[in-house]
């Protein structure tokens, strides 16, 4: 019997799933190896009847450029009765499997630290190896280095945030989108950076201080006064979804939601629009202060998952799944594939980057003291300061409570 690797994709989807799956089946099957893919995630480790696909060279190269995965996904979560009662070693067995290849984010990631720990307590001959992929870019990848889908997700929501921004601009209107992040603001802060938005709210911004609603609101009602003084009607603020997860059960009681969750224990964010809850809270302020302003709910979500991949992320994708290969002909188990900029691949260890208690991968954050960042917010950004509270009386009584940096307590 062939020796054969298995495949799975966890977690939600992203541009160059295909491409990682298409390429890994290419090389492993050029190499003599039987590829099968499973589908469903990690709930198909713990079924006695997976439901798996054979990848064959025709199957891989149809792939190699879809947007989606033609795997399907799931966000199951293993619990550890799943692993003491319910995983399938016989299916590893009696396919002659050698290897099991993951893709997914930082929740994969840190189940693929659990099955790599599971696999070496039981002693069981099966490598591990895990493809880092999201479009929140928060896996802690070395130097900087984009997981992959982010680059993708940014280019299409950048599209999307700057026909937007036309649009405001045109009607003299604002508009309040509300990005993908669920626990860093990367695309976000991308999207907006890319397409000079006067305001962005991350997560991260709140380093300092507790994010609340009232900051939330006051953040962009502060870009639409410093526009006003500016001579401006129009404008656009991306806000980042992950700022509700950092809010307190009373602060998202305030915001009107009853949020279900998931199997992760994360809140739905994808059940409802966050652009529609940002823009109703900042159109509540809006009339309470008697700004003449029109502002419009945009969401980009899942517009961007499953989008074609652009080259970047292609040839990204295609070097991440050759190294598989690559660190699996030289013993490496356990790990995380990385390329650096030069196409140079080295494993990136699950123990070494968990988190000692939790065992979970923890996320890389936006660095909110970076000069990129920094240079984004002096250059691009509008947002009132002191200079501007003689001018901004016209339009609030207060402008200090709108002033940026004391909104965040940076001063």
């Amino acid at each position: 019997m062939k020796d054969a690797i298995a495949i799975l994709t966890g977690g939600g989807p992203a541009p160059g799933m295909n491409t990682v799956v298409g390429s890994v089946a290419k090389v492993f099957l050029n190499n003599g190896y039987r590829v099968i893919g499973l589908h469903g995630g990690y709930s198909s480790l713990f079924q006695k009847s997976p439901r798996i696909s054979d990848i064959d060279f025709q199957f891989a190269d149809d792939i190699f450029n879809r947007g989606g995965s033609a795997i399907t996904m799931s966000r199951y979560k293993p619990t550890p009765e799943d692993f003491d009662q319910r995983f399938n070693l016989d299916f590893f067995k009696q396919n002659n499997v050698k290897l099991l290849v993951t893709v997914g984010g930082d929740d994969t990631a840190s189940t693929a630290n659990r099955v790599a720990k599971f696999l070496s307590d039981k002693k069981y001959p099966i490598a591990n190896i895990h493809v880092p992929k999201t479009i929140d870019n928060d896996l802690p990848l070395p130097n900087g280095t984009p997981t992959f889908g982010y680059e993708s997700a940014r280019a299409e929501g950048s599209n999307i945030a700057t026909v937007v921004y036309e649009d405001a601009r045109t009607s003299e209107n604002w508009f309040i989108v509300a990005a993908m992040g669920r626990s860093a603001g990367h695309l976000a802060f991308g999207i907006g950076a890319s397409c000079h938005y006067p305001m962005i709210v991350i997560p991260e911004m709140f380093n300092k201080t507790t994010i609340t609603c009232d900051k939330i609101v006051n953040l962009v009602i502060s870009s639409i006064i410093k526009r006003k003084v500016m001579g401006e009607e129009y404008g656009a603020a991306v806000i980042s979804e992950g700022v509700f997860h950092e809010l307190s059960s009373e602060e998202i009681k305030k915001s009107g939601i009853n949020f279900s969750y998931d199997d992760h224990g994360h809140p739905e964010l994808g059940k409802v629009s966050k652009a529609h809850i940002f823009c109703e809270m900042i159109e509540n302020r809006i009339k309470e202060i008697k700004l003449k302003v029109k502002t419009r709910p945009v969401e980009i979500g899942y517009e961007v998952r499953c989008d074609v991949p652009i080259a970047y992320d292609r040839q990204y994708c295609t070097l991440l799944g050759f190294g598989v290969y690559d660190l699996y002909k030289a013993g490496h188990t356990g790990c995380m594939v990385y390329v650096n900029n030069f196409g140079d691949v080295a494993p990136l260890f699950l123990r070494d980057l968990q988190d000692a208690k939790t065992g979970k991968i923890p996320p890389r954050l936006v660095d909110i003291n970076s000069h990129f960042v920094q240079s984004i917010m002096r250059h691009v950004m509008h947002f009132i300061t002191p200079a501007d509270y003689e001018a901004a009386k016209k339009y609030v009584p207060n402008p200090e409570a709108y002033d940026f940096k004391k909104i965040l307590e940076w001063e």
